[in-house]
């Protein structure tokens, strides 16, 4: 595909994606989109579906909702999803299925392309002043984690381990939004740094 082209982007998620709590423009899709452009990439309109809460049945319930169908594709496909099941404490066996089908729905939007997508890693909450570093919720995250991580690479997609970062929240409260559980814009900008070189690489 010509340089020239403009390139479209479709962000599946919940909180993290929508940017709760942050600036439009500081929501990761956006400045990942922003980052491309920088590097002569040309990417319009990102289309975000995405709400705080969801799950991943709540997320395909989004995406019939949002009226996307497998007639529509895009170019660049991001998903990450999971926080909410581990927080209403549903189960991993239960989370690996609907992942999956999640996955396997990115690709299809992607227009077949598994190497359009990147699925992102769940960020850590229990280093944020509302997790107060319970470990339980990083162990339950961690489980989360490991069950998409194989399904992802099991898929040939790549992943962006951004998990590491969000651990440094207790540490440095910059990287927390003002609502003391959600990523500042600062953090999400340290995502996008994972996330960049391998969406440039989509783009060669």
């Amino acid at each position: 595909m010509s340089k020239d082209s403009t390139f479209t982007y479709l962000a599946l998620g919940d909180s993290y994606t929508i940017g709760e709590s942050v600036a439009e423009a500081e929501r990761f899709p956006n400045q990942l989109a922003d980052s491309l452009r920088i590097a002569n990439i040309k990417i319009g309109t990102v289309k975000i579906v995405a709400r705080t809460g969801w799950t991943t049945d709540e997320l395909q319930n989004g995406i019939v909702a949002a009226g996307l169908t497998e007639a529509n594709t895009f170019d660049m496909v991001t998903l990450l999803i999971g926080v909410n099941n581990q927080y209403r404490n549903r189960s991993v066996e239960e989370y690996k299925p609907q992942f999956t089908a999640l996955l396997e729905r990115a690709i299809q939007f992607a227009g077949g392309k598994k190497e359009r997508v990147i699925v992102v890693s769940i960020p850590d909450y229990a280093y944020t002043p509302f997790g107060g570093g319970r470990k339980s919720i990083s162990d339950g995250i961690d489980a989360y984690n490991a069950a998409n991580e194989a399904i992802t690479r099991a898929k040939g997609v790549a992943y962006a381990q951004i998990t590491p970062i969000s651990r440094e929240g207790l540490n440095d409260p910059t990287l927390v939004a003002s609502d003391q559980l959600h990523p500042s814009g600062k953090q999400y900008s340290r995502w996008v740094s994972v996330m960049l070189p391998i969406a440039k690489a989509f783009f060669k």
